[in-house]
């Protein structure tokens, strides 16, 4: 049984209430192509989409762009710096912080769609506008996508969502890169399946219409690590995963082969100081394998201003209430690290 609790504002609407600049619309589109480029290998600078596990504030997480922005500037000749800022938290068992989205005010503990939608866009918005640096969402709600998809240059889809048919549909109909990610049981096969399905031309229902989609060249694959049978985290960063993965997707025939490593979750074990080594380990690859190199494009890092999480209530400013992250000061020293030895 279904209860309406109240309509919520169309996307039109919402648009309409908070949008860009010209300048920042353009700024914007420079960033989407340039993000392009580096995924079809016309661009061979690595792409960095970092930031916290979950945007829940709008001061700490705004305060954390503005220092990405910067650090972005001293690496812009070898690195791309996106901001990551995911604004829905999918969760395994339906209970817990949702993002954004369900809870504008997490200290609050109340569902406010309406508000949740407002102040995302809000965040996103203030994001480029503050920064310059647009930035990376998940597509956990295809329905919810209209509402912020003018604002976005990178669009991920989550483990959990892979294999969903509204996903790829979707997906295909995007004009921003769009990364999938491996599903929970980490199946290459499946994430081709994926990824094809994105790429190809789709007609559907979507919005209240039946659209049709010209189908997405950028969409590309995710390594997340996986969860075996028995809850076990399984990796799948390591040179030989890779390598695999490299002789799979190029059979397939796919437009711009191209990788991104998430290395948090079933990758580290969900331990946010295993980044470092992980994506350490990886640029090594990079560098010792043209074939590696030409397939890894760059990383998924969460990170926030303080290092680790708190409970959903804790009030540690710039600290995530969900996952663990790895902390500013040794995020900007990753990046820093890396720029140096490409």
């Amino acid at each position: 049984m279904f209860e309406k609790i109240k309509k919520i504002i169309p996307a039109e609407e919402a648009v309409e209430m908070i949008k860009l600049s010209p300048e920042m619309k353009k700024l914007k589109l420079s960033r989407d192509e340039t993000i392009r480029n580096i995924i079809s290998g016309k661009d061979d600078r690595m792409l960095f989409i970092i930031g916290p596990c979950s945007a829940d504030n709008e001061d700490s997480v705004l305060d954390y762009v503005s220092r990405l922005a910067r650090l972005a500037e001293k690496v812009k000749d070898k690195i791309f710096i996106v901001p990551r800022l995911y604004t829905n938290k999918p969760r395994t068992r339906g209970e817990g912080y949702k993002g954004m989205l369900h809870s504008p005010d997490p200290h609050k503990k109340l569902t406010d769609i309406q508000a949740g939608i407002l102040a995302l866009r809000r965040l996103h918005a203030r994001a480029i506008s503050e920064s310059g640096l647009s930035a990376a969402d998940e597509m956990l709600y295809p329905d919810n996508v209209d509402y912020i998809q003018d604002l976005l240059s990178y669009i991920a889809v989550g483990a959990r969502s892979t294999e969903n048919q509204q996903h790829r549909l979707v997906a295909s109909g995007f004009d921003v890169a769009v990364g999938i990610k491996n599903p929970m049981n980490g199946s290459f096969s499946v994430l081709l399946n994926s990824i094809y399905a994105a790429q190809i031309p789709n007609e559907f229902k979507y919005g209240g219409y039946q659209v049709r989609t010209t189908g997405n060249p950028y969409a590309h694959a995710i390594l997340r690590g996986s969860v075996d049978v028995y809850g076990n985290n399984v990796p799948n960063y390591h040179y030989e995963d890779v390598m695999k993965f490299y002789d799979m997707y190029y059979k397939e025939g796919l437009h711009f082969p191209a990788v991104i490593i998430d290395t948090n979750h079933s990758n580290s074990s969900k331990n946010p100081f295993e980044q470092v080594r992980i994506v350490k380990e990886v640029v090594g690859n990079r560098r010792h394998c043209d074939h590696f190199k030409q397939l890894v494009k760059g990383f998924l890092i969460e990170s926030y201003i303080e290092d680790g999480n708190q409970p959903p209530d804790g009030t540690v400013y710039g600290k995530s209430i969900t996952d663990g992250c790895l902390g500013w000061e040794k995020s900007e020293a990753l990046v820093l690290s890396v720029a140096e030895r490409l």
